[in-house]
């Protein structure tokens, strides 16, 4: 299969489950809301070291207060959903000048307290807030306003593909053309630095007798293909970079991935788009490449 002249590999991309929650940023400015948002979202790329995953998924022109708003997915285990978004909301968004935050999965039927209003020291008081049951709490520039009951749903993390070229700037402008079509889509996150992974990784380590969590994905490493027997990098390809998607549903990951690669090969200097996958066993979700344009 070829698209806009780049080879689409007969591959699949696998996820694996993962529980969302959705935080609503409001502030008096897009500029606050945003740093808010980038702020919240920090260190939150892949869960094998970093806390939880987590990205910046859109803006909100109607929000629950009226000012300019946007919403992050912050993505983990069930367990831990209430204090990562406690801590995110409390270190990160409550700090920053004019900013608030609310629930984005109102509709969902498991939902957990932050807490929030404690920080008050008992100065605290309730209000209403676009109809939702909110706290305001006493700072120093006045006052922060926001909501303390969150909702969470299954989710999906790990949806991707690979872009693959002779030259690494011909590929990262590629990779940055499918990450700016996804980026106003709803429902999905791509969480790493720019949405673009420069180095992919796999589950475990080959050469190392000590444990390793995660190692560097070898077999797609151009810079191995003549020295190892299992490399998957194709003729002529001596860059790829990785985007990876995290989503509330397998209908957001596949529209994302779509219109991804889509946007990825009109770029017109793409050899192949693949997708990293572990023949199965990181997780039960898989997106071929070939179904997304059937």
């Amino acid at each position: 299969m070829e698209l806009n002249g780049a080879v689409i590999l007969d591959t699949f991309a696998e996820a694996f489950p993962i529980w969302i929650s959705r935080i609503i940023i409001t502030a008096d400015s897009p500029e606050w809301a945003y740093a808010a948002a980038a702020e919240a979202t920090g260190f939150a790329t892949s869960k094998i070291f970093c806390p939880c995953e987590a990205g910046i998924e859109r803006e909100w022109r109607v929000t629950p207060d009226g000012r300019p708003g946007v919403s992050v997915l912050i993505c983990g285990e069930k367990k831990q959903m209430r204090s990562l978004i406690a801590d995110r909301i409390s270190q990160c968004i409550l700090p920053t000048p004019t900013a608030s935050a609310f629930n984005g999965l109102h509709d969902a039927r498991d939902r957990f307290y932050t807490r929030m209003h404690y920080f008050g020291d008992g100065y605290e008081e309730r209000c209403i807030v676009g109809g939702r049951d909110c706290w305001r709490i006493p700072v120093m520039e006045g006052y922060y306003t926001g909501e303390e009951r969150y909702g969470t749903v299954k989710g999906i993390a790990g949806g991707n593909f690979l872009v693959m070229a002779e030259e690494s700037r011909d590929a990262l402008a590629a990779a940055k053309a499918g990450v700016a079509a996804i980026t106003p889509l709803e429902g999905v996150i791509t969480g790493f630095a720019g949405g673009v992974v420069g180095s992919g990784s796999k589950v475990g380590c080959k050469n190392y007798l000590f444990p390793m969590p995660a190692s560097t994905n070898h077999r797609w490493c151009p810079a191995l293909k003549e020295k190892i027997s299992d490399s998957l990098v194709p003729d002529g390809v001596n860059s790829i970079y990785e985007v990876v998607i995290n989503g509330i549903s397998e209908a957001a990951i596949i529209s994302a991935m779509k219109a991804g690669v889509e946007a990825a090969t009109r770029q017109g200097k793409l050899l192949f788009i693949g997708a990293s996958n572990f023949e199965g066993r990181l997780g039960p979700h898989q997106f071929h490449l070939h179904d997304l344009f059937k």
